[in-house]
């Protein structure tokens, strides 16, 4: 018997050999939420696009702030969306918020904390080094960089790199269809109230939300007598999505006839037990 971690690669070592390819389908970004990726997405160009301040201050030649206590002249404002025309020159500096491109000259920023002003005097308490407080153009991604690698899984983390690349239009695969049946004289739909004999089929609605948390379409077919024609026509009905999952009608029992179906269907058998808890029929 295989452990739980061997039997479950070999399912994915088995559908990957017999699944026919999944077709690929597009749907726009807001839509994409768990679904798999079927090309890539690339960086449409450089990120950040230019040097973006990483916090509010003023944009400064670092060969002027080496020292504290130096004193700037502030010739003007920039915003994040906004441009500044002029060149930054000696003994000047930038009042710039947070996300804005570094102005030309500029080459650090000194946060608005480790500032005094008065009027248009900017006075640093602490120096300044190259680079302080600047994401460099393209260190993030540059243009033409793999954002998102085809078949990720969408979260909203990739969901939020395809938006920024301006990929609203994804290629991703076709969900597979899988079918349920759960098998058994005793087992009842979950909306039935059950007999003093029966249960209520709980794994048919599990399997169907783990199917569906996969990515999976799902066909829930209910429930297969114990009874070998009415199964075996349950199960040919299954058969015709991408994936059949069968609860019940697998163990020893005069009545468990799930395996011998299969079997007559001329279905071939990988593995027909796993170690997932420390109970089993006695030897």
């Amino acid at each position: 018997m295989l452990s739980y971690s061997d039997a479950r690669q070999k399912v994915i070592e088995v559908a990957g050999s017999v699944l026919r390819p999944l077709l690929r389908t597009q749907v726009e970004i807001e839509q994409s939420f768990g679904r798999i990726l079927a090309g890539p997405v690339v960086a449409d160009r450089d990120y950040p696009p230019f040097d973006r301040s990483t916090r509010d201050g003023f944009a400064v030649r670092a060969a002027d702030a080496q020292s504290s206590g130096a004193r700037l002249q502030c010739v003007g404002e920039l915003r994040a969306g906004g441009h500044f025309e002029a060149t930054v020159l000696a003994g000047q500096c930038i009042e710039i918020m947070t996300g804005a491109s570094l102005p030309r000259g500029a080459d650090a920023v000194v946060m608005i904390e480790h500032t005094k002003r008065e009027d248009q005097t900017i006075i640093l308490d602490r120096p300044a080094q190259r680079g302080d407080h600047i994401v460099p153009r393209g260190t993030e991604a540059q243009a033409g960089a793999l954002l998102v690698a085809p078949k990720t899984r969408m979260g909203y983390a990739e969901m939020a790199l395809a938006a920024q690349a301006g990929a609203t239009r994804l290629d991703v695969f076709a969900a597979p269809r899988l079918a349920i049946l759960s098998t058994g004289d005793e087992v009842v739909d979950a909306r039935t109230k059950p007999g003093p004999l029966q249960v209520r089929n709980s794994n048919g609605i599990s399997i169907e939300i783990l199917a569906r948390t996969a990515g999976a379409e799902t066909n829930q077919l209910g429930n297969a007598p114990d009874e070998k024609g009415a199964l075996r026509a349950a199960i040919e009905r299954g058969l015709v999505d991408d994936i059949l999952v069968l609860s019940g009608g697998v163990s020893m029992g005069k009545y468990d006839l799930v395996e011998q179906v299969l079997a007559d269907l001329g279905a071939e058998f990988h593995s027909t037990g796993a170690l997932t808890s420390h109970g089993r029929p006695a030897d």
